[in-house]
């Protein structure tokens, strides 16, 4: 593993992932596939890390790769690969800003990349559930193909939002709440 490699992959990330942190997955997905710097358990291990600490989930995800291959150089690598692009278009678009700002190209453009950012978050949603719901080591059919406390876990979070009083609740008491049973239960 090179530094120059890890920036390489996480420019490419921060190029084509639009719709923010959630939008990183199927490409990190890919990118462990490709490269072997981690497993699909250790991605769902960064999205939960990602997920409850301070600060952008992409962003969090990219330090978490680049540290765990390469450091605090690789950290810094990494995040630095993944803001990239974003620096470098909104440099651009500052630039042009006035003569843009009203142009119905630009507004096409952003109306067709809606749907696109969707998908992404939408392949992103599928990854963690199958992540977090199966187990794909098992046989389709088995008992063991399913990994019930995840499932139990998800409905009663699911019930839960449903309940008017508790939907007035701070999101981080169900984060928190689930990392309770998560320890208390051995997810």
């Amino acid at each position: 593993m090179s530094y120059l490699q890890l920036f390489y992959e996480f420019f490419k990330t921060g190029l084509f992932a639009i719709g923010g942190g959630l939008a990183t997955i199927p490409f990190l997905t890919d990118m462990g596939t490709r490269t072997g710097w981690f497993t699909a358990g250790d991605l769902a291990n960064m999205i939960a890390v990602s997920e409850s600490t301070p600060g952008p989930m992409g962003v969090n995800m990219a330090t978490y790769v680049g540290f765990h291959i390469g450091g605090i150089l690789g950290g810094v690598i990494a995040t630095l690969g993944l803001i990239c692009p974003s620096i470098i278009v909104i440099l651009i678009v500052a630039g042009f800003l006035k003569k843009f700002r009203e142009s119905r190209g630009v507004d096409a453009v952003f109306y067709g990349i809606r749907p696109a950012s969707t998908a992404l978050i939408a392949a992103a949603l599928m990854e963690v559930c199958a992540i977090a719901l199966i187990n794909t080591s098992a046989a389709f059919g088995t008992a063991e193909f399913f990994h019930w406390k995840g499932i139990l876990l998800a409905v009663a979070v699911f019930v839960c939002l449903q309940i008017k009083p508790l939907k007035k609740l701070h999101p981080i008491v169900f984060i928190a709440a689930s990392a309770v049973v998560g320890v208390l239960f051995q997810f």
